[in-house]
């Protein structure tokens, strides 16, 4: 959990963080997760979550942070995972000890005490489910912006349901980690957002509004339970008595809306229309501000968190940094700059040798194994010499990119 404070002119002044595994030990998690025995299911415990926000705050509080001059608070949270709140909790929520660390307050409130996160794989029946009764994957992802995705918060919740219908039945909300971190806050649950709301495979990106088929395919009675999303950058109300009591919030200071990691990256990053950003890291992630988007079965689609009107595009890859780094490694000795000397002293286009190199199953596309063709399209083997091999992977990597985005509406 990271928290940063920022004055008027958008200078850093507070900065700081809690490690779950180091900082909250006694909840055992592993990289801040409880990866299960199937090794499919991947969970977090809620309350580790609101433990860390009573342990950040308190720090702030002793190093003499003034509370009193926040103005405005947001957050974002990783996308997908989900919180369910039993019933009667909106009250011990509203009604919280200033007495008290919150997450003692709440220790009782959650009828799921570990909350399905975006690493959770376990729900490819849901999937298959959900796709089955909206007439395809195509017709899904052209209603929701992605085709049905095992970590997306929709399947999570047809599972809950399916095998444990009581836990369901005793649930009165249910939460993004985005909105489930602004409900803290905010003293009342807070609602999901457009932006974050779309990686749930539930919301109408069109119409901004929950699908009544994709609801009625995941469990019953879900709408009340997810109540009306908002756009990302809404002003929700004012904090909180609790903290104003507890650490000298002011009254005034507003919450606005929570978003999830990717769109808050966007809005960061200060994209705007035609702009692209790339992470390249483990895997690259590709983002990108977009007017008329095209779902495909590949990538997703977004509502954009600073412009309702428009959309974001993102596209994850998983062979990224690591296939990098090997091809480094077996072209150049291990050094970079040995392989930016390989990659400048061969041309664009590399002669018409072109390669795809998938370690592990790319997601985008489905595809292993690394594919080497010359200039006539002709497959080479066993591999190209090695500059010529640098330069293969690095436009096949962006030229993959290029095409992917333009499938989903990019224009150049």
């Amino acid at each position: 959990l990271k928290v940063i404070a920022i004055d008027e002119q958008l200078r850093v002044i507070y900065e700081d963080n809690v490690h779950f595994d180091k900082d909250l030990p006694e909840f055992k998690t592993q990289g801040g997760v409880y990866i299960h025995n199937d090794r499919l299911t991947v969970t977090s415990p809620v309350l580790m979550w609101v433990k860390a926000l009573d342990m950040i705050l308190e720090k702030m509080k002793s190093s003499g942070f003034n509370f009193s001059q926040v103005r405005a608070m947001s957050g974002a949270g990783q996308q997908h995972g989900s919180v369910y709140w039993k019933k009667g909790s909106i009250q011990i929520l509203k009604n919280a000890s200033p007495e008290l660390p919150l997450h003692q307050s709440l220790k009782g409130c959650f009828s799921v005490s570990d909350s399905p996160i975006w690493m959770d794989s376990s729900t490819a029946s849901q999937c298959r489910a959900l796709e089955k009764a909206l007439g395809g994957a195509q017709h899904l992802a052209s209603v929701t912006g992605s085709r049905a995705y095992e970590r997306f918060t929709g399947n999570q919740i047809a599972k809950i349901y399916s095998q444990n219908p009581e836990v369901y039945k005793q649930t009165e909300r249910i939460s993004l980690v985005s909105s489930f971190a602004a409900s803290l806050f905010l003293g009342v649950y807070a609602p999901i957002d457009y932006s974050d709301g779309s990686g749930m495979n539930l919301l109408q990106i069109w119409e901004k509004a929950w699908s009544k088929p994709c609801l009625d395919a995941c469990a019953p009675g879900l709408e009340e339970r997810l109540g009306c999303p908002v756009p990302s950058h809404s002003v929700l109300g004012p904090i909180s008595p609790y903290y104003s009591q507890r650490y000298g919030f002011s009254p005034d200071c507003k919450i606005v809306a929570f978003t999830g990691d990717n769109p808050a990256s966007l809005a960061g990053m200060r994209l705007q229309e035609g702009d692209i950003a790339i992470s390249l890291g483990t895997s690259d992630t590709l983002f990108l501000w977009i007017q008329e988007p095209t779902p495909a079965l590949e990538g997703h689609i977004l509502c954009n968190p600073v412009d309702s009107q428009t959309y974001m595009a993102l596209l994850c890859f998983k062979n990224g940094s690591l296939m990098r780094e090997r091809i480094r490694d077996e072209c150049s000795s291990g050094s970079w700059d040995e392989f930016s000397k390989a990659l400048s002293s061969t041309d664009a286009g590399n002669s018409g040798n072109l390669g795809f190199y998938f370690d592990v199953m790319e997601i985008t596309p489905e595809a292993v194994g690394i594919h080497r063709f010359n200039r006539d399209n002709q497959k080479v083997v066993p591999r190209f010499p090695k500059e010529v091999e640098i330069r293969a992977l690095i436009e096949g990597q962006f030229m993959a990119k290029r095409i992917h985005a333009e499938k989903l509406g990019y224009k150049v």
